[in-house]
């Protein structure tokens, strides 16, 4: 596997851009300098990040996120 970062990732299986071979690896997000551990999802081009906004779910278990703007940069934790 190469180690390109996609420009959008995210950790529900049910998504289109799931993957999980890379989630094992391990991903990094900071968003504007600071990193982040509640992603759910990020898009680099767009600018935006997915955060789970603490532990409430919705009626199907899925986390409530937040949708927040700005630089986004990702990379490999191994």
């Amino acid at each position: 596997m190469s180690d390109a970062m996609p420009d959008r990732l995210s950790v529900n299986p049910n998504s289109e851009f799931y993957n999980e071979a890379l989630l094992e690896r391990g991903v990094g997000v900071r968003f504007k300098g600071v990193e982040k551990t509640n992603v759910e999802e990020y898009c680099v081009s767009e600018g935006w990040v997915r955060v789970a906004v603490g532990k409430t779910v919705d009626r199907r278990g899925n986390a409530l996120t937040m949708k927040l703007n700005g630089p986004v940069e990702v990379w490999l934790k191994d």
